[in-house]
């Protein structure tokens, strides 16, 4: 019994050494005997990024912030955004000051158009040979003069098994009655307009006023359903299971879909958006060379391995997948087939009353469903109404007092 015991007891201990955090050196993540540490410029560059969107040191991964500091000797001060909006009003509104920023392709497209991106220097950004022609001269950014690919991947849908036990193939489901309060919903126009305009088949970038607002209609009918609308915090709420269903972004598989086996990521059959992430420089940037730097050392094909392997993402760089697992570079989740690709779209920046329009009608299925907007304007014609009353009555009041 004893003998049993003990067995038990080593069995135990080396299941507990081998769930226990591997170090970046033991992942094959450490390059110190390679690179020496540099010192100190004095330098501190701004850097605004998505939330979860770059190694960090945990979990076995390397700390790129502190490695970039090591090497070079310029510090990194790292805060992040949750939406291409959020990003776009920080910095139009003049208060923000920004060395190295991360915005989707369209948003890219619209700052590019206000003057609000700096010109690359590329002779400081000589590891951007390694990004894939395919990824060169975007749409968004033609010559590729004032961004550089981060990284790419699709908008999806992540659902939980325990709850969801039928197939899910469409965007539809987000409609289903039988999960009302179980639903979350994109906290940006762009991503949540597109899942509608998905559904009705809609272009991603109409510009048919009716078509937004056929589309808004379908997300005021969704909002009694919806639980909350979010950003990064569906990773708490889908795996804690206080929400069943969300839409996100595929390279958030690696975070959710690995760490638990009850929830299951679905590309849906009606389309989805393709999208690109790229590292671009404030035009009133105060530190332009080192930002400059920055983004070079993102494009070093081991870096950038190291990087996605935390980040989940997919690479704009074939040199990097050489870093990286093929368990990792031939899961569909993160590199999906052509079959698949064939049936997205890229946001493009919309034309200016168009972008109008969509903040209106976003505003709308924000405040709530089918009609709310007429209802408040009804309630305010109301309100005015009696305080007019009230006014014509207190003067007449007044004048009867003093004849």
């Amino acid at each position: 019994m004893k003998k049993a015991f003990s067995i038990l007891l080593l069995c135990m201990l080396l299941f507990g050494m081998a769930a226990l955090p591997v170090s970046a050196e033991e992942a094959g993540w450490d390059f110190s005997d390679e690179y020496p540490d540099a010192e100190p410029t004095g330098v501190t560059i701004n850097v605004y990024n998505w939330g979860e969107y770059i190694a960090n040191g945990t979990e076995g991964s390397l700390d790129i912030n502190a490695e970039f500091t090591r090497r070079t000797g310029i510090e990194v001060n790292y805060t992040t955004f949750d939406s291409n909006e959020s990003l776009y009003s920080k910095l139009a509104g003049g208060g923000a000051n920004y060395d190295v920023i991360i915005p989707s392709d369209y948003m890219i497209s619209k700052m590019i158009e206000e003057g609000m991106l700096a010109e690359l220097d590329f002779s400081n950004i000589p590891n951007f040979q390694y990004i894939d022609e395919e990824f060169r001269d975007p749409d968004y950014d033609p010559g590729s003069v004032h961004s550089v690919p981060y990284t790419w991947g699709t908008v999806g849908l992540f659902y939980n098994t325990d709850y969801v036990t039928e197939p899910v193939t469409s965007w539809s489901i987000l409609w289903d009655e039988q999960y009302s309060g179980k639903i979350l919903m994109f906290d940006n126009p762009r991503d949540a307009f597109a899942i509608a305009q998905a559904r009705l088949g809609f272009s991603l970038n109409t510009t048919d006023e009716g078509e937004w607002e056929e589309a808004a209609m379908l997300l005021k009918e969704q909002k009694p359903l919806v639980q909350a609308y979010v950003m990064d915090q569906i990773f708490d709420k889908m795996e804690s299971g206080e929400a069943w269903l969300a839409p996100y972004y595929s390279g958030d598989a690696g975070i959710l879909v690995e760490n638990n086996d009850n929830i299951e990521f679905v590309i849906p059959e009606e389309g989805t958006n393709y999208f690109v992430d790229a590292m671009c420089i404030p035009a009133n940037a105060e530190h332009k060379t080192e930002a400059e730097l920055y983004i070079n050392f993102l494009c070093d094909p081991e870096i950038a391995a190291a990087n996605m392997d935390y980040v989940g993402y997919a690479t704009p760089e074939s040199a990097a997948k050489e870093y990286l697992s093929p368990e990792v570079v031939e899961n569909p989740i993160f590199y999906p087939d052509e079959t698949v690709l064939e049936n997205t779209e890229v946001f493009v920046n919309l034309p200016a009353e168009t972008s109008a329009l969509l903040d209106t009608l976003w505003a709308e299925v924000k405040m709530g469903g089918p009609g709310d907007s007429l209802v408040l304007v009804a309630i305010i014609l109301v309100f005015l109404a009696v305080y007019i009353a009230i006014v014509v009555w207190k003067r007449r009041k007044r004048r009867r007092e003093m004849g």
